[in-house]
């Protein structure tokens, strides 16, 4: 067994749940995932398995309050995986919200208030989602009843700092559930303060009843050397949208895993994100949406931008099953190389097994248009310019699916500045 399971069993804690156990020996048992895996034959664990992270400890650790200064209420914080009631702010949420920490949830009386956690993971490629299963200790519970809405975004903040005891490792697991008619703007931050390594490991249930809305955005901007492994699933009913941005801004190494079944009539789902790669970074993000009712809806908008020694990874799966008839996918996948030791890996992948549908699929790496440098450059603007006013073009198109004005200038700001960077080092 590899030296990071050895680790990460080390902070197994045994419940009277023996869906951990089973979970914790299939994770195990499996191993990690090596090169002939399809899901991870672009993203290798070699460096990864060889590394020791202690647990992270029972309470936060210390946290500089500046980093949230520009982070409004409601606001739940945590901290190398652990809540932080001192930074997080809740007091506005409607009645009809419910917001606990994973242990409340696991402490209901009622059995259903903790179904998610019983899901099983039969592949051998999902080891993090095996592992988080039987280690998450922490996370964010939202429940929103029946025509509940979020009059403000709700931000969800977690932050990485360097730990007394070395790196650690941190497993959350998340459920954002809206019930009929409900909706709401979740803004995920994820965060690094200070020089750490840490490993994070993120499992999100996304549940949206029918007719409800969810505005998903998160940002990931964790330390330069840290670890982040996030999986988000998500089902959705009748008439139900899903809106969601991803920005890949940090992390030595970053995976994300959307998965999305639109089982009911007329759901629809629009998922944007921006991949940066820069330095040695490693940014893999994997598509694996299902059309299974019929009518239902997908448009993905993908934008990558990979310099010095980088690489970026896409893989966009659409899978159109039998009898969803009626569907429309569409996803676009468009890269900019902008170093000749940089890498850029793009997958688009399209099945039909109806009939009666609309789908288009592309994806392209290419270089900066010579032909828009030589406009800008004959106008009078210098190389650096007139390359940031093109890559700040190229990627802005990802943010029209934000519509809360603020959350829409904190994000661009942020994106302006990570282009700015890249561009530095390019």
């Amino acid at each position: 067994m590899s030296a990071l399971l050895d680790s990460l069993a080390a902070g197994f804690v045994a419940t009277a749940d023996g869906t951990r156990r089973a979970a914790l020996d299939d994770a195990l048992g499996g191993g990690l995932p090596q090169a002939r895996s399809e899901a991870w034959k672009y993203t290798p664990l070699r460096a990864l398995e060889r590394r020791s992270f202690a647990p992270a400890a029972a309470s936060p650790a210390a946290l500089d309050p500046t980093l949230l200064a520009a982070i409004p209420s409601p606001r739940m914080v945590f901290v190398n995986g652990r809540y932080d009631p001192a930074h997080s702010e809740l007091s506005t949420l409607p009645p009809g919200a419910r917001l606990l920490t994973l242990p409340q949830a696991l402490a209901d009386p009622d059995p259903r208030a903790a179904n998610f956690m019983q899901r099983r993971y039969a592949r051998v490629d999902e080891v993090f989602a095996r592992l988080n299963a039987a280690l998450a200790s922490d996370g964010a519970v939202l429940r929103l009843a029946d025509n509940t809405r979020l009059a403000e975004p709700l931000h969800l903040v977690f932050v990485g700092v360097p730990a007394m005891d070395g790196d650690v490792a941190s497993h959350l697991r998340h459920l954002l559930e809206l019930r009929r008619g409900a909706e709401a703007t979740v803004v995920e931050h994820h965060l690094g303060s200070g020089d750490h390594a840490n490993l994070g490991n993120v499992l999100v249930h996304v549940h949206l009843a029918q007719g409800a809305v969810l505005r998903h955005l998160r940002r990931q901007d964790e330390s330069p050397r840290a670890t982040l492994v996030a999986r988000t699933d998500a089902v959705l009913a009748r008439g139900s949208q899903y809106h969601r941005l991803d920005l890949e801004f940090g992390g030595a190494l970053s995976r994300h895993e959307l998965n999305v079944r639109l089982e009911g009539e007329g759901a629809m789902l629009v998922a944007n994100g921006v991949q940066l790669g820069r330095g040695r970074r490693h940014v893999d993000t994997r598509l694996g949406i299902e059309h299974i009712a019929g009518n239902t809806a997908c448009d993905l908008t993908w934008r990558g931008i990979a310099t010095d020694r980088s690489r970026t990874v896409f893989h966009g799966g659409i899978t159109i099953r039998p009898g969803a008839d009626g569907s429309d996918a569409s996803l676009s996948n468009k890269n900019l190389l902008l170093s000749d030791q940089a890498e850029v890996d793009s997958q688009p992948v399209l099945e039909i097994h109806a009939d009666e549908v609309k789908a288009a699929h592309g994806a392209t790496v290419g270089q900066l248009d010579p032909t828009a440098m030589f406009y800008l450059r004959s106008r009078g603007l210098p190389q650096a310019d007139a390359q940031r006013l093109l890559t700040v073009a190229f990627c802005r198109e990802a943010l029209s699916v934000v519509d809360d004005e603020a959350v829409r200038a904190m994000l661009s700001e942020r994106l302006d500045d990570a282009l700015l960077a890249l561009e530095d080092r390019a």
